[in-house]
This record gives structure tokens, C-alpha cells and sequence, in this order.
């Protein structure tokens, strides 16, 4: 499954692809009793670079090989993702899972 990457701004080239290797059974994390707070948004790339070199065990390279990105990108996504969630854990927030943008959604 690829996921498209917008880039920011009308100059310049668009951001390679990510490959994903799994869709994760849910989109959302809510905490007991809910409380209304400001929801946390994780992106898929992010969560799975955090499956691939926390769950899995595989090192950045690794992870960056399988995702086709570098391993940068790879240091950068799990850094973001491990913030996010431990930020949803400690202020019991909500945290919402982005699906991929579709191509048909995508600008010029």
C-alpha cells in the first residue's frame, strides 16, 4: 500500500512515496471516561515506522529499506509518533489514526 505525501508550498518536488505494510485494525484510541480534550492525529507512516522498529524490533535501516524512504525519514517519523503517543498516554487525549489521502484528493 503506497501513501501519497503533499508537499507544503506550490515550488518544488513532490515527497517520495511510503510504502505501508499493514492498515491497522482500528482508527481510533479514545480514554476511560472520555473527556473533551484536543485529539492527538497520528499518521499511518508514522505509526508504521513505530510498528516496524519498536513492535518488530528491526533497526532504522531496516525499517527504511522495507518503507522505501531513508533512514532519516525513518529517525523522524518514529521520533514524532513515540511523541505523540506518549503525549495521548500522559494527558489522557484522544488519539485518531489519519488513513493515507487517496489519489483522487490529491492537488497539482
Amino acid at each position: 500500500m503506497w501513501r501519497r505525501r503533499h508537499r507544503c508550498g506550490r515550488r518544488g518536488r513532490f515527497p517520495k512515496p511510503i510504502m505501508l505494510g499493514m492498515t491497522p485494525p482500528t482508527n481510533s484510541f479514545t480514554p476511560n471516561p472520555p473527556r473533551n480534550l484536543e485529539p492527538i492525529f497520528l499518521e499511518m507512516a508514522e505509526l508504521e515506522a513505530l510498528r516496524l522498529v519498536d513492535l518488530e524490533g528491526l533497526s532504522q535501516e531496516e525499517a527504511g529499506q522495507r518503507m522505501r524512504v531513508s533512514r532519516g525519514t525513518v529517525w523522524r517519523l518514529v521520533q514524532s509518533a513515540r511523541k505523540k503517543t506518549a503525549q495521548a498516554l500522559c494527558e489522557g487525549r484522544p488519539m485518531y489514526i489519519v488513513p493515507p489521502a487517496s489519489e483522487g484528493n490529491r492537488r497539482s
